[in-house]
This record gives structure tokens, sequence and C-alpha cells, in this order.
């Protein structure tokens, strides 16, 4: 047991899949060295601790999946997760095959509280907590909007949410009692900082007139790209198209070889500029949700959800739709339709987020608590 009067010490668990795990746990720690800057906070991609058929699953899989058998993931989404009971034979045998790696990864880094910003790992720590092999309190960070049976478990001891709309979701995954809380702190501080859209495009040499789309396929750099590139480009006021592919250099290959005598497409590839992005653009394409969205919201940017409707998706494309939150088309003209509707409308910043409190300050409060506990 460590010294009640040492540091606090933090493990995060993340796992490098995509963007959408690892950038949160990157902003976190961030937050949290600014609330406490004795803070030890030790980051580690939990699916390489564990391993093994777990590690393939979820991070080596989806690679082929996502780009080449597509239904297959909308298939193993409807048996791993949307079908009760199949889904709670593959959350035991999750922790089955997760809890030697996890145990053991947490013992040797022997944190105060740990949190996790993976969905599978979640589950498994909630598990664990339950059946009482785990003693460290576990803080969930959910970044989705919808399709949260894994990323929320009554096991864990505080839910972290990034969309209030979430709560109810989770509230009746992870039982009436669960402690959840709406907060900032999985993306950059910079989205909460007013930015003038001028000022933006001027930071980033976009033109000062006309429309700016962003199109996104994810950190994955998923869905129908270059198809949403080109709906923007049949609008005469579109003066760019900014075309953000993420990590996949293949697919910025592609899209560079197709649109590069087109004056108004601009590719770029994973980027730490999207605070200024989305100030600078009147409306994100975007085919995964995500954070990306709630950005965009944030920053008062339409968004438009196209080109990729598969697995959790599809439940977050319909979160979206009922909570009014973003456009969700499925055919390139519908999205044409939707851009002219984007273009029209006035940027409305929402000022619901600026108040949140922050995730550091309740990840430190649990900290706080299981030392006082010991």
């Amino acid at each position: 047991m460590r010294d009640a009067s040492a540091a606090p010490r933090v493990l995060i668990l993340t796992a490098s899949v995509g963007a959408g795990h690892d950038e949160p746990a990157l902003t976190l720690a961030a937050q949290v060295r600014a609330e406490c800057p004795t803070a030890e906070i030790v980051t580690e991609d939990a699916l390489a601790a564990i391993g093994g058929v777990v590690k393939f699953m979820s991070a080596d899989a989806p690679g082929v999946v996502f780009y080449r058998f597509q239904a297959i993931w909308d298939i193993g989404f409807w048996l791993f997760a949307e079908c009760t009971p199949t889904r709670r034979v593959t959350q035991i045998l999750l922790t089955r095959n997760s809890a030697r790696g996890l145990l053991r990864l947490i013992a040797d880094v022997d944190p105060d509280v740990i949190v996790c910003t993976y969905p599978n790992v979640t589950e498994v720590l909630g598990r664990l907590r339950r059946a009482g092999r785990l003693e460290i309190p576990v803080c969930a960070a959910i970044t989705d909007l919808a399709a949260l049976d894994y990323w929320a478990s009554p096991g864990i001891d505080v839910h972290l949410v990034t969309h209030p709309e979430s709560i109810p979701e989770v509230r009746r995954i992870a039982g009436a009692a669960t402690e959840i809380h709406c907060v900032h702190g999985f993306s950059r501080p910079e989205f909460r900082v007013p930015l003038d859209a001028s000022d933006a495009r001027r930071a980033l040499d976009l033109p000062a007139d006309g429309g700016i789309v962003l199109v996104s396929g994810g950190g994955w750099g998923v869905g129908d790209v270059a198809g949403a590139v080109e709906t923007a480009l049949a609008l005469d006021r579109v003066s760019c198209v900014v075309c953000l592919c993420g990590h996949n250099a293949e697919l910025h290959r592609r899209i560079s070889a197709r649109f590069g005598d087109e004056a108004r497409v601009r590719v770029e590839s994973f980027t730490d500029r999207m605070p200024e992005f989305m100030a600078a653009a009147d409306v994100l394409v975007h085919s995964t949700c995500g954070l990306t969205v709630l950005e965009a919201t944030m920053r008062g940017c339409a968004a438009v959800s196209f080109g990729w409707g598969r697995g959790h998706i599809r439940r977050n494309d319909a979160a979206l739709r009922r909570f009014g939150l973003a456009t969700v088309v499925g055919s390139r003209n519908e999205l044409g339709a939707a851009l002219e509707r984007a273009l029209d409308r006035v940027r409305r910043p929402d000022p619901r987020f600026a108040g949140l409190p922050s995730a550091a300050s309740f990840v430190l409060a649990t900290a706080q608590r299981r030392r006082s506990s010991v």
C-alpha cells in the first residue's frame, strides 16, 4: 500500500484503436496535471497489456473489417452488443480473457484511481469491481453519445459523460444509484475558448469568403469521404473543402490523387488544429460521430453525419436525430441538400458546455476518497 501522504497516482487506460480513445486520454492527463501538478499520471494501452484474442478482436480485426467487410461489423455489433443473451456471454468471456493481464498491469502501477477511455476494458473493470477482485476505484470516460452497453457498467464508481443526453442510457445500464457527471476534459481545452471565424481562417490560410466544409472520416478515415468532397464541390458557394484523413495514409493518397487539380480542396492528415478548423468551417461532414461531432457542436459548426452508418455508428446516428444534435443523411443527394441548409444557418456555439465541471476534478476527488479510506 502506498503512503497516504504521497502525490495521487492516476492510471489512465486507453486503446490505440483509431483516435477516439488515445486523444481523450491525452487531454485528460493534461487536465489532471493542470489541476494537481504533483499528481503522478501513468497512461497505458490496456489492449497491449491484455493481448491475445481480445487485442486481436478489438484492435487488429477492425483495421480490416472497417474497410473491406463492413457488413461483418454490423453483424458483430448486433451479436456482441445489441442481442442481450449473446452480449452477456461475450462480456463474461471478455472478462475471463482480460482479467489477468489487466490486474497485473494495475498491480505494477499501484494507482489511487483508474480512468478508462475504452469501452470493452471499462466493462471488464466494472465486473472485476463487482466481484471484489479490484479494490481501486474506476472512472469511466464515456465519449460516445449512445450504444453505451460496454461504456457503462454497474461496477464502475463514477461515469463521466461528454453529452448530457447520454445520462439516461448510462443510468439504465449501470443502475439508478450510479454516479454520473457531464464534464469537459476529453476534448482539447481550446474548444471552450471562443475564436472568431475570420481569425481562424486567417490562421489556417483558408479563404476569407465563401463556405468552408470540413469532411472527416474520423481517425480511421472510413466512409464515403470522396463522395462527401465531391458533393461539397458541386456547390458554387463553397470556397474550400478541407478533407481530414486521420491516420489513414492510403485515404490521403487517394483523395490527393483524385482532387489534386482542384484548387478548392485541401487534404490534411491527422491534425492537432481541430479547434481552429471547427471555428473556421461552416459545416462538418463526419462519418463516425464521436467527439468530433461534439466539438463541432461546441464551436457552433453545423454537423452532418454521412457515409458510414455501421454498427455502433447507426445507434449514434439515431441518437443524433432524436436529440437534434446533427443532421443524418444516407445519400449524396440528401447530403447536398443538407449542406445547402447548413450554409444558410447562423453559427450558434452551444452554451451548455461553458459551465461544465472538469473531468479531472472528479478523478482527483475519487482518488482522494480512496486514500482517505485506507
